[in-house]
Formats: C-alpha cells, sequence, structure tokens
C-alpha cells in the first residue's frame, strides 16, 4: 500500500508542476525572466522527486554533527 500512496503522490505532485510549467509558458514574461521561471520550477521538482524517493529508501540516515 505504501508504493501505491507513493506512486498517486508523484502523479498528482508532477500534474501540478505540468500545469505550472505550462503557466509560466503562457504568460507574456521577458526572455530572461521566462527561462529563469523555468529552470527554478524544473529545479524544484528535481529536489522535490529525490526528497520522495529518498524518503522511501532504507538507506541509513545520515547526521551532521
Amino acid at each position: 500500500m505504501d508504493l501505491l500512496s507513493l506512486l498517486v503522490t508523484i502523479i498528482v505532485v508532477g500534474l501540478i508542476f505540468y500545469l505550472l510549467y505550462w503557466l509560466v509558458g503562457q504568460l507574456p514574461l521577458p526572455e530572461p525572466f521566462g527561462v529563469v521561471a523555468r529552470v527554478l520550477l524544473a529545479l524544484a521538482v528535481v529536489v522535490f522527486l529525490i526528497s520522495i524517493l529518498v524518503g522511501h529508501t532504507t538507506l541509513p540516515s545520515f547526521r551532521f554533527r
């Protein structure tokens, strides 16, 4: 059941980020700002997916002292 909830979460978050990416493409932003917004959105997606997937692994957690 845990894997199913992970899959549903990834699909829902993917749809939300896709709609935001599409919305940034539809807004009449000047060229550098549109590219920066898309890069920041893609970076947020990658960081979010990594945090979700690392949270579901059995790797030992790293603690900095």
